[in-house]
């Protein structure tokens, strides 16, 4: 582990820097997700339409029920059935905590909990979580290696962590705010074994 780097994106994204870090599906975009105003950087730098959604991402969801307390319950029951992995669960926010993620829906929170490595869950864990999207500019492909994080970003972001290669496949959405789930995006996580999954808990 490289301590100085993890100093270094610690004290980045406390000041409201953002910072690129390894996940277990693609490179992200990451920023302190407890003030709005780093959370709007994101969106700038990754060109990104405000009515869409960011995510919650940290390393265990314990951390993600104290930031949301409204999770513990029957979608904090779900969630521990599907991660760590990786996914992206929407579940509903009715105090809408992080509004300022929720995009055209802050009524509703993304949470993410992947399996990180090194340098990153150093720095997740540090920081305890972070507001997440993936290091591309809109439309463009999603980031496998750093060399594929768009120069723009780089250079926009405070820190870079090099996580090496990476799957390249982003995380698969599922959408559990209404009374069927809905598979928003399917990506590294086939969508018939999350569905599957789910059916289990019933």
């Amino acid at each position: 582990m490289d301590a100085r780097l993890v100093d270094d994106a610690v004290e980045a994204l406390r000041a409201g820097q953002p910072v690129v870090l390894p996940t277990d599906t693609v490179y992200g975009l990451c920023a302190t997700p407890y003030r709005s105003q780093p959370v709007e950087q994101l969106y700038r730098l990754k060109c990104r339409n405000e009515q869409h959604p960011l995510a919650l991402l940290a390393t265990d969801l314990d951390m993600i029920f104290e930031c949301v307390p409204e999770l513990r319950g029957r979608a904090g029951q779900i969630a521990r059935a599907l991660l760590p992995g990786p996914l992206t669960l929407v579940l509903p926010n009715p105090a809408w905590r992080f509004q300022w993620l929720g995009g055209g829906r802050p009524d509703t929170i993304g949470i993410r909990v992947p399996e990180l490595a090194g340098d990153a869950a150093a720095v997740v864990r540090r920081i305890g979580a972070v507001a997440a999207t993936s290091a591309n500019l809109t439309g463009g492909a999603d980031p496998k290696s750093l060399d594929e994080v768009p120069d723009e970003i780089r250079a926009g972001a405070a820190v870079v962590i090099d996580g090496g290669e990476l799957p390249g496949v982003p995380s698969t959405v599922v959408d559990l705010t209404g009374p069927e789930p809905q598979i928003l995006r399917e990506g590294a996580l086939p969508a018939a074994e999350v569905l599957e999954r789910l059916g289990q808990l019933v």
